[in-house]
């Protein structure tokens, strides 16, 4: 099976990279992006066969490693 987890920055957290982003979508002329949160998505192959087992592992492996959970917030999918 596999997990997806999306990681983003948590609200409040200044976004230099999200606003850079923003700036260039304005420099090619897409006037119409007021604000823009750029983060990450990693996909894990699991195995195992009980999906909410997997993604309480998951939610492990992300306080522990995959997210800096003190700026940062995830969200665990099975897909």
């Amino acid at each position: 099976m596999k997990a997806r987890v999306t990681i983003m920055l948590k609200d409040g957290v200044l976004d230099p990279q999200g606003e850079a982003i923003r700036h260039a979508l304005g420099g090619l002329g897409h006037r119409g992006v007021a604000g823009v949160r750029q983060g990450k998505v990693i996909e894990l192959e699991l195995d195992g066969d009980d999906p909410e087992a997997a993604k309480a592992e998951v939610a492990r492996m992300c306080e522990g490693l995959l997210a800096n959970t003190v700026i940062e917030k995830y969200a665990v999918e099975i897909v």
